[in-house]
């Protein structure tokens, strides 16, 4: 071997030397920024694990533990999976140096109490999987530093207390989802709960534990089912109580609300108020105000229209400059046309008391006396004028050519009907100007199903 070629060799050995840390452990399969242990019979971490790794798949193995520094030159890491294995602590120190991970996938193992220092330094972590373990008890700090977290899942364990307190806007103001079902949930401090943000009260699942039935556990669910939260729609029959804490005495309280009829809230319920307003009618083009005076007052109410031509308006859905909706829940509409005739309902909802009331309004918008006549009277002398127009032109016209003296004969109803044919397939059809999902097909010509967005 020449002078030159023992050089570069020995460069080379020395270059693999300090890059001992670069390797592919020959248990995992390493493919760009990603390396993938998974089902490996991994009982503890392979020694060396490439530095370069963004995503790491340690799941379906044999893992117990995790030690401190378990992960410390891997400062890219940003996905971590180790679902499927033993563990079941989590050392001080374990995810130092990490803390530009953002998922962590830590469901299906043997977790049991969630300890304050088990997530530290993990700033930037936006989705924690625990579910399917078996933690019984999750300490007040251990979510706390998580500013970044936006879901959260601790479902089928057995958790019997959480705590709620803990999260705030100010901790967490991105948590949409905290999932909280198929737990041992009893009974929970209802006055934390309500003080959640209102992103987390959307986004909190609790469903399929064990509630004790009782009308502040009512309440709270009735306020989320009346707007319309998915955490308890999608769920309706897997939410459950338990009369008297007797686990056999279980009833589907969304369904059979036979229970609460002492609650404060099932008679808000029972006995709505509504105040019916006789027929309104305005001039188009006009302003109108249209109140939503009820039974209810206070600076706590809520209020949401039903309109005949748009649908539900809330404060947060009114993008036009026509409508607009004052916190007094008055309706004003600039300049009304035609098409703002019909019932107008509003709703009002006080949100503490769990009463509301309903206001209905019947618009009539009227045309003009002038515009009336125009639209109907003057389409009808148009059509008049535009036949006698016609008809003078064709019998009345002086002609200077020989060829005009033939009989008046010669002009028969084919020709006459084929100026009206010609005159009027130039116009576009009416059709043309309506917004309406699917094209009618033109008469005379292929079938067409061109889509038009409805407005």
């Amino acid at each position: 071997m020449t002078c030159g070629g023992s050089q570069g060799f020995f460069l080379l050995l020395f270059g693999l030397l300090c890059d001992s840390e670069q390797i592919c452990p020959s248990v995992c399969l390493c493919i760009s920024d990603t390396v993938s242990c998974s089902s490996s019979g991994l009982a503890r971490l392979p020694r060396s694990l490439p530095s370069f790794s963004v995503t790491l798949d340690l799941s379906h193995n044999h893992l117990s533990w995790l030690g401190p520094r378990s992960f410390n030159m891997m400062h890219r890491l940003e996905n971590l999976w180790m679902a499927h294995n033993q563990i079941n602590t989590l050392s001080h120190g374990v995810f130092q140096n990490v803390s530009g991970l953002r998922y962590l996938d830590l469901s299906s193992n043997k977790l049991q109490v969630l300890e304050q220092h088990y997530f530290q330094g993990l700033w930037r972590l936006e989705e924690l999987r625990l579910f399917n373990n078996k933690i019984t008890q999750v300490e007040a700090g251990t979510l706390t530093h998580l500013s970044s977290l936006k879901k959260v899942y601790f479902s089928f364990n057995q958790i019997t207390c959480f705590p709620f307190f803990s999260i705030r806007d100010h901790s967490h103001p991105f948590l949409a989802m905290l999932d909280l079902s198929s737990n041992r949930l009893t009974r929970l401090p209802w006055e934390d709960v309500k003080a959640l943000p209102g992103l987390v009260q959307r986004g909190l699942y609790l469903h399929n534990n064990s509630l004790i039935c009782d009308c502040a556990m009512y309440s709270v669910f009735w306020h989320w089912n009346l707007r319309g939260y998915d955490s308890v729609k999608d769920f309706t029959d897997e939410h459950t109580c338990n009369i008297h804490g007797d686990p056999r005495a279980s009833i589907k309280f969304l369904r059979n609300n036979r229970v609460f009829l002492n609650c404060t809230v099932e008679k808000a319920v029972m006995q709505p108020s509504t105040v019916l307003l006789s027929s309104m009618m305005v001039l188009k083009g006009n302003k109108v105000h249209l109140d939503c005076q009820t039974s209810l007052s206070g600076a706590d109410l809520s209020f949401t229209w039903l309109s005949p031509s748009i649908g539900f308006i809330t404060p947060d859905s009114i993008n036009g400059t026509l409508i607009s909706m004052f916190p007094n829940g008055t309706l004003e509409i600039e300049a009304t046309s035609v098409n703002d005739s019909g019932l107008y309902i509003c709703t009002a909802v006080d949100n503490k008391q769990a009463l509301n009331a309903t206001r209905e309004v019947n618009v009539t918008v009227l045309l003009p006396v002038a515009e009336s006549f125009n639209t109907g009277y003057t389409t009808l002398l148009g059509c008049i004028v535009t036949l006698v127009s016609i008809l003078m032109y064709l019998f009345l016209t002086p002609c200077r050519y020989n060829y005009c003296k033939q009989p008046a004969a010669t002009y028969n109803h084919s020709n006459l009907s084929s100026v009206f044919f010609s005159a009027t397939r130039d116009q576009p059809k009416v059709e043309t100007f309506k917004h309406v999902a699917f094209m009618e097909p033109v008469i005379g010509e292929e079938e067409a199903t061109e889509w038009v967005p409805e407005s």
